[in-house]
């Protein structure tokens, strides 16, 4: 045994490792940047099952840390987390309360209303805007004296919130505590108080949106502008089109907008002289307001631009011609779809598809691989739009592959010096279905009728349930868009079938 005893301590390390066998190795603790990213983390994915970490953490003595909870909280959206966040309203950092304003508007339960409401009363005019813009949010009418009264609060931030408030309600009373901000000495604030007042369809505003076209404001005058144009006023064209006089290019977009939407003959000398502007983004609201207004005078304008040395014009003046061109333009909207840009080609598909021209679907099921979303997109809707039975199967399995995306944020697809950003991705899933729904022609098809039930039962409840992202032809000032429930009752013909295993 002695022997035995000697041969292990000769071993190499062993003492070592004796002196060492009363200590532990303790892990360093994280630092609260390192927590503040593993927060992030947790809710990368959209869902967290147990929110019990986030919620203790709105306690967490590092105010950044109960900043980056609430605001972990708002972008889940769950609503186990409103009484905690209601909690927070009363943190003695005021970044807190206004994570915690956000997070509430964000989830959008009604019984936040008094907690928000509350809100608006914090001693720093950074939380109580937060909270106009929360309670805009909720759009419930019960806000309306809350938000009455503090459409004269001092901070001129917090009275454009109030204004956004207002206008979401859409009621007659809200519109009446919207007029006086009219006249606010902060022109960002009568520009917020125009666009909400524009909401409403009441004409009895109309004189008082004309007025503000020659508010001493520009960006208030570009508000008037959008909003009449918007409302579709004939009596405001001249006005509109004395705007166009001035020498400053900065509010000329929004007035060849508005008078293309007014769809005026007497403007369409000034769109044409306007489409020939030296500024590009001039050019583009020029063609854009000749092809909603429809005037065939704009064919030979939109033609001769798709060789704009701007891709954006050249991407405006192929939307147009889907308005305003004829087959004679086939040739040149299928050679726009070799542009080094996607925005061109992506203009260049819908005009296809609004003009109906069926020999150009062969050259468009190319575009279903284009890297850009934007492209693809476009390339959905128009082989819906033809009723292009070759493109069922590219369809379908374009439909496997693709899932609703919620994207808050608008997606950047890098085009060299001229980044595109675009929110396309997230509408590609719609599009497909909506599509699918035009090739079946209301008649059963059992490739098609089959992926959308898979499609359809892959959905929650509440995904079935938001407004459908559609392309932009689909897009209507005057309607709302359908649900996407809406959109797969209309794509699979009742049969009887759809809950067959």
């Amino acid at each position: 045994m002695p022997d035995r005893a000697r041969h292990r301590s000769k071993r190499p390390g062993t003492a070592a490792r004796r002196r060492a066998g009363g200590r532990k190795k303790t892990t360093p603790p994280r630092t609260p940047s390192e927590r503040a990213a593993a927060i992030r983390a947790s809710v990368a994915r959209g869902y967290v099952a147990d929110l019990g970490p986030l919620l203790v953490a709105l306690s967490d003595p590092v105010p950044g840390i109960r900043e980056t909870a609430a605001v972990a909280l708002g972008i889940l959206k769950d609503p186990r987390g409103r009484s905690t966040l209601v909690t927070a309203l009363t943190d003695p950092d005021p970044a807190v309360r206004g994570a915690a304003v956000d997070a509430l508007g964000a989830i959008g339960h009604a019984e936040s209303r008094e907690a928000l409401e509350h809100a608006l009363s914090d001693p720093e005019a950074a939380v109580r805007t937060r909270a106009g813009y929360a309670l805009a949010l909720l759009e419930d009418a019960r806000s309306l004296p809350v938000l009455s009264a503090h459409g004269n609060d001092p901070a001129p931030e917090v009275r454009r919130a109030v204004a956004t408030a207002l206008g979401r309600l859409g009621t007659d009373e809200a519109r009446a505590c919207l007029r006086p901000l009219l006249e606010d000495p902060h022109d960002r604030v009568r520009r917020e108080a125009l666009l909400a007042l524009g909401r409403s369809d009441d004409p009895v505003d109309l004189p008082i949106l004309r007025a503000h076209l020659a508010d001493p404001s520009r960006r208030v005058r570009v508000a008037a502008a959008v909003v009449l144009g918007r409302r579709r006023d004939p009596t405001s064209v001249g006005p509109l089109l004395a705007l166009l006089d001035r020498p400053e290019t900065w509010e000329k977009p929004a007035v060849l907008i508005a008078l293309g939407r007014i769809g005026a003959r007497e403007a369409l000398p000034e769109l044409l002289r306007a489409a020939e502007h030296p500024a590009h983004w001039v050019r583009v609201c020029a063609i854009h307001a000749l092809g909603e207004m429809g005037a065939p005078e704009g064919a030979p304008v939109a033609a001769d631009h798709l060789t704009d040395p701007a891709w954006s014009v050249r991407g405006a003046a192929a939307v147009a011609l889907g308005a305003v061109g004829g087959p004679t333009h086939l040739s040149a909207l299928l050679g726009l779809l070799r542009d080094e840009h996607p925005w061109p080609r992506r203009g260049a598909i819908y005009a296809l598809g609004r003009l109906g021209l069926a020999e150009a679907a062969p050259r468009i099921r190319e575009e279903l691989l284009d890297p850009a979303a934007e492209v693809r997109l476009a390339a959905v809707w128009a082989l819906g739009v033809l009723a292009d039975d070759g493109a069922r199967e590219a369809l379908v399995r374009l439909l496997y592959e693709t899932r609703p995306i919620d994207v808050p944020n608008h997606l950047r697809v890098a085009q060299g010096e001229n980044p595109l950003r675009s929110d396309a991705e997230s509408r590609v899933f719609d599009a497909v279905v909506q599509a699918l729904g035009r090739l079946a022609h209301g008649l059963p098809d059992p490739l098609i009728h089959r992926a959308l039930v898979d499609a359809r039962e892959r959905l929650t409840e509440e995904e079935l349930d938001r407004a459908a992202r559609l392309p932009l032809p689909e897009l209507a000032l005057d309607r709302a868009p359908p649900t996407v429930r809406l959109l797969f009752e209309s794509a699979i013909p009742s049969s009887g079938e759809d809950d067959e295993p």
